[in-house]
């Protein structure tokens, strides 16, 4: 499932995503999810409700990739609202990795209390 594309994404990550798992779902779909990509910038609202949605079809053993702009660049998110985020919406960061050259990626899994 994918959740906020727009022109702006990492075209290179999301075709080899696409290569390995076939299309991904548009964020409609009703379905269980085994992984949501959530690409989000600063302007895209409130955080925490993208989470939720993002995790709203999630299967109870999956992951939420968290997508936004590095440091330094446009839609960049703080990562203390990143930190606060999670929890809130029953998600805590387990990895992150850089996505060259401008994302990324925060790995996102269902906190033990969700």
């Amino acid at each position: 499932m994918e959740i906020g594309y727009d022109t702006d994404v990492d075209t290179d990550l999301r075709d080899a995503v696409i290569k390995t798992v076939g299309e991904l779902h548009p964020d409609d779909t009703t379905d269980l999810m085994d992984a949501v990509l959530l690409w989000w910038r600063d302007d895209d609202g409130d955080l925490v409700d993208g989470l939720l949605d993002a995790r709203s079809n999630l299967d109870d053993d999956g992951t939420v990739w968290l997508l936004t702009p590095k440091a330094n660049r446009a839609g960049h998110i703080d990562p203390a609202t990143i930190s606060e985020a999670g929890p809130l919406a029953g998600l805590k960061a387990t990895k992150t990795i850089p996505i060259e050259p401008d994302w990324l990626g925060i790995r996102m899994r269902l906190g033990k209390n969700s």
